[in-house]
């Protein structure tokens, strides 16, 4: 079956909003995210049975076309089995819409796949294990793709399908007035309970956009390198040296550690769902029930004062900029090694969040039409002096101005870093506009560290390749971008 392609000058978007459930609604919706999870589980569980059953049978010597019969892990094919089973299986079913079913299933049809891809090799990243069951305690979500899904006209109420209307904490004035001018389509819309036990709707829709830059927002340079850290969440420079913007992390997460620690210890000594004296599950009491919430509600607000910073931060590099260069970090190995003496590093790496800029500037840059160039992780943009090209051959974390030895230069090690990684940009822009064959070319890479060149060249390797659609290579849905 072919994908859905997304015509020309048209974009996928979300446009998340919180909800206002009355208690009925909030019990409708943990049953349809809770009947969600139960085909998943079910239906995981019969996979995993017809898997065991077959390898038993192999073990006895049995012939492969006299084998229990696969079962297929497609949706259509998961659908099918599904809609067998129901009526023994859940005789509720009908309580809830088709559609919270259809989202657990399409989730483990995901899941299987990306598994079964990953064993094979044909999935490229981490190593993906087979899927596991979902618990209570998995955060709840039902995805909604037909009946109706609309805005009212009153703009803080929401219709969704056997839910009715529920009331919305702000206004879809912004999405509405799209609708209404037949520049937005609503796609899908996905209801999900974040942390802190708040209900939220975020509608998939495909908006038509122009790429225009806001009046307001000025082209101040042409070209700037952004490098991003813990300490500094974002050091913009110019390549001729100029610190144009330093964004300071915002440390959500460690400056509520004081409060999640009194209330995780208060937790402590309260009856929760385990019992440690005989290891068995237990009802916890409402008071723990009480504590968890104001838990949830810590992480929840750290989370969104983390991504409110993160916003603001891109948003302006997309409209102020022309290209943008940033780096291309392994966050998630950055945070794997080192066990217990990088714990300390490991939460801090989490709380800035590094990842999600370079996420957030791969379509703001075609929102506004800038073009983000990203440097390939192996380019030593921190080791490489500004001012003379030299390479240190070891730089410790620890070490928060770059010294040259050769040149006698003392700088801040994250502007050097900028510097180094807006000069690699303007080599990509130059080599852009110059004849066919001369300069770098788009798509070369570096396996691994390469020796030093000078300031201006492109140490290592760049991916030079302009940001394209996300949809034109792998038909998925592109990076999902918030209403203001």
């Amino acid at each position: 079956m072919a994908r859905f392609k997304i015509p020309d000058g048209w974009v996928v978007q979300a446009y998340r909003y919180a909800l206002d459930p009355t208690p009925a609604q909030e019990r409708g919706l943990a049953s349809h995210a809770g009947a969600a999870r139960f085909a998943r589980n079910h239906m995981l569980r019969l996979v995993k049975a017809v898997l065991d059953q077959r390898s038993a049978e192999r073990s006895y010597g049995v012939a492969e076309d006299v084998l229990t019969p696969v079962l297929g892990w497609s949706l259509p094919a998961l659908r099918r089995v599904w809609n067998a089973r129901k009526n023994s299986a859940a005789p509720w079913w009908k309580e809830n819409s088709k559609e919270a079913y259809n989202s657990g299933l399409d989730s483990l049809a995901r899941s299987l796949e990306s598994w079964s891809k990953s064993r094979g090799g044909r999935r490229a990243g981490r190593p993906v294990g087979f899927p596991r069951f979902h618990t209570k305690r998995a955060r709840a979500s039902v995805r909604f793709t037909t009946g109706p899904l609309r805005l009212e006209p009153d703009r803080h109420h929401v219709t969704l399908p056997r839910l009715g209307r529920i009331r919305t904490h702000e206004s879809t004035r912004k999405l509405a007035l799209r609708i209404e001018n037949a520049t937005a389509r609503v796609l899908s819309a996905t209801v999900a309970r974040d942390s802190d036990g708040r209900w939220c709707v975020s509608f998939q829709t495909l908006v038509q956009r122009t790429t225009t830059r806001p009046a307001h927002a000025g082209i101040r340079h042409a070209v700037v390198g952004v490098d991003v850290g813990v300490k500094d969440l974002l050091v913009v420079a110019t390549p001729d040296g100029a610190e144009v913007d330093r964004v300071p992390a915002p440390r959500s997460l460690a400056r509520a550690t004081v409060r999640l620690r009194a209330l995780q210890r208060k937790a402590s000594r309260q009856q929760g769902p385990y019992d440690p004296q005989s290891k068995h599950k237990r009802l916890p009491s409402k008071r723990w029930r009480r504590t968890q919430a104001l838990i949830g509600k810590a992480h929840a607000r750290a989370a969104s004062i983390r991504r409110d910073t993160v916003q603001k931060a891109t948003t302006r590099l997309a409209q102020q900029h022309l290209t943008i260069t940033v780096e291309t970090l392994n966050v998630s190995g950055m945070r794997t090694a080192g066990g217990a003496c990088k714990r300390g590093l490991n939460r801090a790496l989490a709380d800035a969040a590094l990842a999600q800029v370079r996420r957030m500037l791969a379509y703001k840059t075609i929102w506004y039409g800038s073009r983000l160039v990203e440097a390939d992780r192996w380019y030593p943009s921190s080791k490489t002096c500004s001012g003379c090209g030299s390479r240190k051959p070891r730089l410790l974390l620890a070490e928060r101005s770059y010294v040259c030895e050769h040149c006698g230069l003392v700088i801040d090690r994250d502007l050097n870093a900028a510097i180094n990684l807006a000069r690699l940009g303007e080599t990509h822009t130059l080599s852009e506009r110059s004849p066919a064959g001369s300069g770098p070319v788009a798509g070369r890479g570096a396996m691994q560290e390469t020796g030093p060149a000078p300031a201006g060249d492109a140490a290592g390797c760049e991916t030079s390749t302009p940001p394209q659609h996300p949809l034109d290579q792998t038909g998925t849905a592109s990076p999902q971008g918030e209403a203001a």
